[in-house]
């Protein structure tokens, strides 16, 4: 079987980011990242990413003992044609967390483009490559002079949208940062904000109104309340219906269904796992629903943001990826282009692999 696995590599890496991330819950300074890369029998390679936001990964050692154990052996001597589109119903011990999934589902599709000699973003039924970006800093944890000079730059570099970390105990905080943004940016530009779940329904409400009164004219507002508050998600919608509400980033599949059934979002918030990815964008077109897509690995998610219909943002945070990759995502006046190399076109830099592998 001439496109079979054969054979994987796992490398993980450290080393610390250009700035502090994080919202009104988390924070994060350092990246703890992990690159899988499988072979098959012709000899192409198709790679994969798994990362942990706050604390360091298991060990090298560990690393390949768990996917030599749980997960290689159910790819090893497979098509990768075959394991993108399989389904499958686990239960019991088989329901469980896995580092390795979304890693193992990107190298797989990057393998199948490569065979297939198709940029990713085609073989998911795309046909143009550039998608509008907006801004985003993960700014909660930044200075007032660090926020304004970070947004001033991007302004700069031809975003016309921008996200803001919100949800400060305080009004009075969410406010003035709003408006520092705003000021550098100008009033013309698209302006979102993100609560990561800060607020019961009731307080969302409040303040989406202060905002207003304030003169913040948002576009929508993200995760105001618990990601599973239905209920509470349709009463904002309700009560501030000039603010689309943008949730689904912290839901599986099952849980953006139940969402949209619901009626509790106005854009539907997607990721990376390409397959949930792009059953979620199926779902999200039977109910007319416009989709986002968050930050994704090294922004291998511009490849489904240049498949999926309706996609209103894709959201670069500049989080210094390229350092690992030998020819990233190009990212040019507000628009992500997704490569037109075969899979998703994301190589692992072998400076990289010498600069930044950490055995732990």
């Amino acid at each position: 079987m001439s496109n079979a696995i054969t054979a994987y590599e796992i490398t993980r890496i450290q080393y610390p980011r250009n700035r502090i991330i994080g919202d009104s819950q988390v924070r994060s300074n350092f990246h703890y990242k992990g690159i899988l890369e499988l072979r098959n029998s012709s000899g192409k390679v198709g790679v994969g990413f798994f990362e942990s936001l706050f604390t360091p990964l298991p060990s090298q050692l560990e690393l390949k003992r768990v996917f030599e154990t749980e997960v290689f052996p159910g790819l090893e001597g497979q098509n990768p044609f075959s394991l993108v589109n399989k389904v499958s119903r686990p239960r019991g011990g088989n329901i469980r967390p896995n580092m390795f999934g979304h890693a193992v589902e990107q190298a797989l599709w990057d393998l199948q483009g490569k065979s297939l000699n198709l940029p990713l973003y085609r073989l998911l039924g795309g046909k143009d490559n550039r998608v509008k970006t907006y801004a985003s800093g993960l700014d909660y944890h930044l200075s007032d002079d660090e926020l304004s000079a970070f947004f001033e730059e991007k302004a700069r570099q031809g975003f016309t949208s921008f996200k803001v970390k919100v949800g400060n105990p305080e009004l009075e905080w969410d406010i003035k940062r709003l408006n520092t943004v705003k000021k550098v940016v100008g009033d013309k530009a698209v302006l979102m904000a993100d609560a990561n779940e800060a607020w019961s329904p009731k307080e969302a409400i409040r303040r989406l109104h202060a905002y207003r009164q304030a003169g913040i004219n948002l576009y929508w507002i993200e995760d105001p309340c618990l990601r599973d508050d239905f209920e509470g998600l349709q009463m904002i919608m309700q009560a501030v219906p000039w603010v689309h509400v943008n949730s689904g980033e912290y839901l599986d599949l099952k849980g953006k269904r139940r969402l949209m059934e619901h009626r509790a979002v106005d854009i539907l918030n997607i990721h990376g796992h390409i397959g949930d990815s792009m059953k979620a964008g199926w779902l999200a077109a039977e109910h007319g629903i416009p989709i986002s897509i968050g930050n994704t690995p090294h922004e291998i998610g511009v490849h489904l943001a240049a498949a999926l219909p309706e996609v209103v943002g894709f959201e670069y945070s500049f989080l210094d990826y390229d350092r690992l990759i030998e020819q990233p995502v190009v990212i040019k006046d507000g628009y992500a282009i997704a490569p037109e190399r075969p899979g998703h076109g994301l190589v692992f830099s072998e400076a990289a692999r010498k600069e930044f592998t950490n055995a732990g």
